[in-house]
């Protein structure tokens, strides 16, 4: 659980303790939602960083993809550095990137990231100036019935720190206040990934029936889906 500063829970290794593998199972996934972003918006980058990069596995599955471009990894979680010997050929580096590198990249990566920070705001702003573009993965935390149970909610703050909820509109708002343009800000299909119970595979029938109908609507309502936002500074 998080207490005093929300980076103490990355710090001090709370976070690793409840969440051991980093995520890690997601990060091929990840990749190529950002690799299909990168590709329909014809983008070849040449540098790239992702900020909160963790153990470092997406990195590790876009440089197999893409072994030209030069890739960095920041977190400042120490317990993900152990992880980091395992990729070759990227760098890693464990501090706060906005302050403590000077390079600005073709593509940033923010990938399950601005949930967990304590101030967005300043923190894509002090990224405006370091990237070309912005890549992010948000979860859409925040739907009516998230709210109406709100377990969800403070498992998922409990859990993996997350300390801000977001909907689609609310992802979007936040980056143009910072001063972004956003280029695409689509639904992932995470909901489809998810191994279900047979009572949550009930429920999993009953949202794909209504995000057919409509999706926007479908995951205000009923959540289990995240964004990937293509975006550049103004």
């Amino acid at each position: 659980m998080i207490q005093g500063d929300p980076s103490n829970f990355y710090l001090n290794g709370d976070y690793e303790k409840l969440n051991p593998s980093w995520d890690t199972d997601d990060s091929a996934w990840k990749a190529t939602l950002v690799a299909g972003l990168l590709t329909r918006h014809g983008l070849r980058p040449a540098t790239m960083a992702e900020v909160g990069c963790g153990a470092g596995a997406v990195l590790a599955a876009l440089h197999r993809q893409f072994p030209s471009i030069r890739l960095q990894g920041w977190d400042i979680a120490p317990g993900a550095e152990h992880f980091w010997s395992r990729h070759e050929g990227i760098f890693f580096a464990r501090g706060d990137f906005a302050s403590e590198s000077s390079e600005t990249f073709d593509v940033v990566l923010l990938l399950d990231v601005i949930e967990h920070v304590s101030n967005p705001h300043d923190f894509l702003s002090r990224l405006r100036a370091r990237c070309k573009h912005l890549v992010l993965h948000v979860p859409l935390d925040l739907s009516a019935a998230s709210v109406l149970r709100e377990t969800p909610i403070l498992n998922q703050r409990r859990t993996v720190g997350h300390i801000h909820y977001f909907t689609r509109a609310l992802a979007v708002e936040l980056l143009v206040e910072c001063g972004y343009e956003v280029l695409e800000a689509s639904f992932s299909g995470a909901h489809l990934r998810r191994q279900q119970s047979f009572k949550g595979s009930c429920f999993q029938l009953f949202r794909r029936v209504i995000f057919a109908m409509n999706r926007e609507v479908g995951v205000r309502l009923l959540g289990g889906d995240t964004l990937v936002i293509l975006a550049r500074p103004t």
